[in-house]
């Protein structure tokens, strides 16, 4: 069960990137061809620089399920099983409070927000391109949440934990 959860959530979250890698690229390209014959479009800088940290936060969830983050693991993979699991869970727990603290202060700044339009799309606020923040940072909790019980069941066999940029289902 666990292993179709992750898998679908994984399938979600692709299907997530390749829609905001495929709009960033159409709208980045619609606003070079109208700047290219003198009619630039005002709000296409902005929505491209939204666009790229969605990108950002939902690819960041998606590499956690990959886990695919920049990381030494060498560290953890010379230690034995009884040293890994601890160290693996004081690192998943320091991931989990930063996220879940991300998710907080992402949430927390919504309100603040409340009055705030985009410059140059005035009728679109601005807690709808700011939301990815709580949302990304969800998204990874999620992420992580679901690879913890492999990560545990990997950190316990001998030799090494990481073998490679992704670990399987």
């Amino acid at each position: 069960m666990f292993a179709r959860a992750r898998a679908g959530f994984e399938s979600l979250l692709d299907a997530i990137v390749i829609v905001l890698m495929v709009g960033l690229a159409a709208e980045v390209i619609i606003g070079v061809v109208f700047r290219t014959i003198g009619e630039s479009l005002v709000w296409y800088d902005e929505v491209a620089a939204i666009l790229l940290a969605w990108l950002t936060y939902y690819g960041s969830a998606l590499a956690a399920m990959k886990r695919a983050h920049i990381g030494f693991s060498g560290l953890v993979d010379t230690m034995s099983p009884a040293w890994r699991v601890p160290t693996m869970l004081l690192a998943e727990f320091c991931v989990f409070g930063f996220f879940i603290l991300l998710a907080y202060i992402g949430w927390s700044v919504m309100e603040v927000l409340t009055t705030d339009y985009l410059v140059s799309l005035p009728e679109v606020s601005v807690i709808y391109t700011q939301s990815v923040i709580w949302i990304g940072a969800v998204l990874f909790i999620i992420a992580e949440a679901l690879m913890l019980p492999q990560l545990i069941e990997r950190a316990r066999r001998p030799g090494p934990m990481h073998q490679g940029p992704e670990i399987n289902p």
